[in-house]
């Protein structure tokens, strides 16, 4: 089930559109070839022919035609940093505050699965310095208190700062000591680091033990194929405020061709120190994040 950015402003309880998302998500499983592991993350496996029919699901029998079976008693020992990155250019389009909106319901999404497995979760948000880190829990108490700092963030007006993602993942690095999954969303429009410092700050956590699971946030259609109408713009960075005015059919061709050879670069640099970078468009619907996920949890099993 997806919602579009405009109803989950409307909406206004973040925990129960997560609910729904990722129950929508579970009941359309059986078109997916993920089907079986990813319900099973869901607090639900396949039944197997000799076992008790006690804790059988009979609504998930019922719309997909599949048998699976409670998990009541599988503890997990999970912990996961959720990361999501808050600067300027998280705010576009601006006329919807996308990127940062898909962001926060995407984190949402991921918060309301982990809380169902009991796993535990801490929430991260930066600019060019760390804005908010919360404790690592799994209490009820402590979810429905992240669910409401992502409901603020979700009403928070475009911040006019800059990112410094190599340094924040640098300090997340250093300030996280356990074993955890480090989740982050982010656009990666980053003018204070290099691509070598990121990968760096990458392979930093890595270092420490920790798995990664980068989305890389964007509005596929502007940021990546460049299309606008064929007339003169222009086109304001949303963090060093620097202008340049000019028709985008000029330029497209090259600047898809750069954006092309800049993301396949990136996704192989990730590859290499096993990070799984996952593409999220923010108009391709929030069911990528959760399968994504689910995959990635499915992995560190």
């Amino acid at each position: 089930m997806d919602f579009s950015l405009e109803e989950i402003k409307k909406f206004g309880n973040i925990e129960l559109l997560a609910k729904q998302m990722v129950e929508g998500f579970i009941t359309g499983l059986h078109k997916s070839p993920y089907h079986g592991f990813s319900v099973e993350f869901a607090e639900h496996r396949l039944y197997n022919n000799g076992e008790s029919t006690r804790h059988i699901d009979w609504k998930i029998f019922a719309k997909t035609g599949r048998l699976y079976t409670k998990q009541y008693e599988e503890e997990t020992n999970l912990r996961c940093q959720l990361v999501l990155d808050q600067s300027s250019s998280m705010y576009y389009p601006t006329e919807n505050y996308g990127k940062m909106r898909f962001s926060v319901m995407a984190a949402a999404a991921i918060t309301y699965l982990l809380h169902k497995q009991r796993d535990a979760i801490g929430l991260h948000t930066f600019t060019d310095k760390l804005e908010l880190e919360t404790q690592v829990k799994s209490s009820p108490a402590h979810v429905h208190k992240l669910f409401l700092q992502l409901n603020g963030l979700l009403e928070k007006e475009k911040t006019e700062k800059r990112t410094n993602v190599a340094e924040i993942l640098h300090q997340l690095a250093q300030k996280v000591h356990r074993r955890s999954l480090v989740v982050i969303f982010s656009d990666m429009f980053d003018n204070s680091s290099n691509e070598e410092e990121l990968m760096s700050a990458l392979q930093h956590l890595k270092h420490k033990k920790h798995e990664v699971l980068l989305f890389h946030v964007t509005d596929h259609k502007t940021e990546f194929n460049f299309e606008f109408e064929d007339r003169p713009y222009e086109f304001i960075d949303s963090e060093t405020k620097e202008k340049v005015r000019l028709n985008p059919a000029t330029i497209k061709k090259d600047f898809k061709k750069q954006m092309d050879v800049y993301y396949h670069d990136l996704y192989l640099k990730c590859a290499k120190l096993k990070i799984d970078l996952i593409e999220a468009d923010i108009n391709e619907g929030f069911d990528q994040i959760i399968n994504s996920y689910l995959i990635k949890r499915w992995k560190m099993r």
